[in-house]
């Protein structure tokens, strides 16, 4: 990666939010510095509270005052917590029993750099029906209203790799928004029957290089901090971690 220029200067906040423009939840509403999201469950990112900056009122409220927000969607309150920067918020969710997921990892990589690869990638402004098909969220099929989530960023683009059969599933898939320079990656899925053989590099570079043809200049992902065959790839490419975060859970439905 020699030669490569250096990332620009981020601090965790802006880029919380950054990315959080680039999968959002189907109703969102600010609250002081906070972001409540809701999607009809579909996702984390977009069923939580972005803890990102001070609420309008103490903490022990403001817990109480999201807990209710999604009690009255008929979703189990959640937050999404960033770390370093969000220490006081998470010890009051903790203090209200908020229970604690596992972590998360936000990387960060320049653009520049990314090999080329032959994989043929076709890219499109929506989602299809394979293309919902190839995208396996946590290993299960999608709910119905994961389209609305998947669609509801600005000018999103659609990754996929076709089998070498024409009626056969597709061998990979991937999802890309770019958000003030910034390419935001997510929904990256090769079908077990097609790993090990570099479509998952391949479906990155063609992001990478619709991305730059935006004025891209970087790109941010998650991923969960146990998933070492992705993290193998990210680093490969130039990912280094520029945070983590959370989520923290209501265990105990919250009253409207």
């Amino acid at each position: 990666m020699t030669g490569v220029p250096d990332l620009p200067p981020i601090g965790v906040p802006a880029l919380e939010r950054l990315a959080a423009r680039s999968w959002r939840g189907l109703e969102e509403a600010a609250y002081g510095g906070w972001l409540l999201r809701a999607g009809g469950g579909f996702t984390g990112r977009a069923n939580s509270v972005l803890v990102v900056g001070d609420p309008p009122d103490d903490l022990p409220t403001a817990v109480g005052t999201v807990a209710r927000w999604y009690a009255a969607r008929g979703l189990q309150p959640r937050a999404q917590v960033p770390a370093p920067g969000a220490e006081d918020a998470d010890a009051a969710l903790d203090a209200a029993g908020w229970l604690r997921g596992e972590d998360n990892l936000v990387l960060t990589a320049p653009l520049a750099g990314w090999p080329e690869t032959d994989v043929r990638v076709d890219l499109f402004p929506l989602p299809d029906d394979a293309w919902l098909a190839g995208y396996r969220y946590r290993g299960t099929p999608l709910p119905s209203v994961a389209y609305d989530i998947l669609v509801n960023a600005d000018d999103p683009v659609f990754a996929a790799v076709r089998s070498a059969a024409p009626s056969a599933p597709l061998a990979a898939v991937a999802r890309g928004v770019v958000v003030d320079g910034w390419l935001c990656v997510t929904a990256v899925t090769v079908d077990e029957r097609h790993r090990r053989r570099g479509l998952a590099t391949g479906v990155m570079a063609a992001l990478g290089t619709w991305a730059r043809q935006r004025g891209a200049h970087s790109s941010l992902l998650q991923v969960a901090g146990d998933n070492a065959p992705a993290l193998a790839l990210y680093e490969r490419l130039g990912f280094t971690e520029h945070h983590r975060y959370a989520y923290r859970s209501c265990p105990e439905p919250a009253r409207p």
